[in-house]
C-alpha cells in the first residue's frame, strides 16, 4: 500500500515534537555531558550487568566502531569494567563500576522526574490514551520486549521441556556450553517433578499478557533445613524489566515462609549477570572451585543467604 506524503509529514511532525520534549536536541541529554546514545548505552549496561558489546550493537542498531569507542570513553574515565567472555575470550562482558553507577543513578533520577512531570500535565483519560497509543506504536513497529504486564504462576504440563530447550539453547549461544548442561538441566527438572513437595518446593515461569513464557526458578528442598535455588532464566527480550530481581525475591519469599534457616546455590564465576542478583538479594559466596564442565573449564561457586538469622534480627527490632 503506498504511504501519502500527508501520513509522512505527520510522523515527522510527531517526532520533532517528542524530541523537542524529551531534550534530545540539548548539547547534553538530562543535562549531563552525555549524548543521547552514550546515556542509552549507560542504561543497557546499568540494567543489564554482564551484557556483551556485540549484543548492544545488534539490539540498539550501533556501528560496531562507534559503540566501541563510547566504551572506550567510559572505561578512560573509570565507568566500565570488562571481563572476558568464557566462551569467546574475544568478547567481553560489560558493567558499571561504582563510579559509573554514581554517574548513572542521577540521570535515571531525571529521566523518570521528566516522564512523571509530563504524563502529571494529563488527567487520566488522557493519560491512558497517551500510554495506549505508545504501546500500539512500539508492537506496530515490531518492539522486541513483551507486550503487557509481566505476572508469574506455578508450572504447569509442557513448562518442563521449556526450561530444559531454553536452558540448552541460551547457554550455548552465549557461553558456547554443550549439551552437558542440558542434560543437566533435564535431569534437575524430571527430579522436581518426581519429588515435588509443593508445601515446600516451587518452580515459578514468568509470562506476558499473550502467555509467551520469559523467565523462570526454581526452589527445592536441600539438607539441613537448606532450601537450593535452581535454574534462574530470563529470557533476552525480558531482560532490564526487573524480572531477574522479581524471581529471585519471590523464590526467597517463599523459602522464608516455608521455614528454611538458608538458601544455597550454585553458579559459574563468569555469569556476571547472575551473581549481580544474588548479590543485591542479599547472597554471600561462601566457596568456589575450578572444574571441567559443559566443554569449558569453569570455577563453580556457592552462594548461600542465612534466613533464620534475617528473621530473628526482625523480630528484635520489633520488641
Amino acid at each position: 500500500m503506498a504511504v501519502s506524503r500527508a501520513q509522512i509529514a505527520e510522523v515527522r511532525a510527531f517526532n520533532r515534537d517528542y524530541t523537542r520534549r524529551i531534550g534530545v536536541l540539548a548539547r547534553g541529554l538530562l543535562d549531563s555531558p552525555y549524548s543521547l546514545t552514550q546515556v542509552r548505552v549507560m542504561y543497557e549496561i546499568a540494567h543489564r550487568p554482564g551484557v556483551m558489546a556485540a549484543q548492544l550493537a545488534d539490539e540498539l542498531g550501533l556501528d560496531r566502531g562507534y559503540l566501541s569507542r563510547i566504551l572506550k570513553r567510559f572505561a578512560a574515565k573509570g565507568l566500565l569494567a570488562r571481563t572476558d567472555s568464557a566462551a569467546d575470550a574475544r568478547r567481553q562482558h560489560l558493567r558499571l563500576t561504582p563510579a559509573g553507577t554514581r554517574v548513572f543513578a542521577p540521570l535515571e533520577r531525571r529521566s523518570e522526574q521528566q516522564v512523571r512531570a509530563m504524563l502529571a500535565e494529563l488527567e487520566q483519560p488522557e493519560r491512558r490514551a497517551l500510554l495506549g497509543a505508545m504501546s500500539t506504536i512500539r508492537r506496530a513497529l515490531g518492539a522486541a520486549s513483551p507486550q503487557g504486564p509481566l505476572s508469574l504462576r506455578r508450572h504447569r504440563p509442557g513448562d518442563m521441556g521449556w526450561v530444559v530447550e531454553r536452558h540448552g539453547l541460551l547457554y550455548f549461544r552465549e557461553y558456547g556450553w554443550n549439551e552437558e548442561f542440558e542434560a543437566l538441566v533435564a535431569g534437575i527438572t524430571a527430579e522436581f517433578i518426581r519429588k515435588l513437595d509443593p508445601a515446600r518446593e516451587r518452580c515459578w515461569i514468568a509470562e506476558n499478557a499473550a502467555g509467551r513464557r520469559l523467565g523462570c526458578i526454581f526452589l527445592v528442598a536441600g539438607e539441613g533445613g537448606s532450601a537450593k535455588l535452581r535454574l534462574l532464566l530470563v529470557e533476552p527480550e525480558a531482560r532490564g524489566l526487573g524480572l531477574g530481581r522479581t524471581l529471585v525475591r519471590e523464590c526467597v519469599r517463599f523459602a522464608r515462609a516455608a521455614g528454611y534457616e538458608r538458601i544455597l546455590l550454585w553458579t559459574q564465576e563468569n555469569l556476571v549477570a547472575a551473581r549481580h542478583l544474588y548479590q543485591q538479594a542479599g547472597f554471600t559466596r561462601t566457596a568456589w572451585e575450578p572444574h571441567r564442565s559443559f566443554g569449558h573449564d569453569l570455577i563453580g561457586e556457592t552462594w548461600q543467604l542465612e534466613l533464620r538469622h534475617a528473621v530473628a534480627a526482625r523480630g528484635q527490632a520489633s520488641r
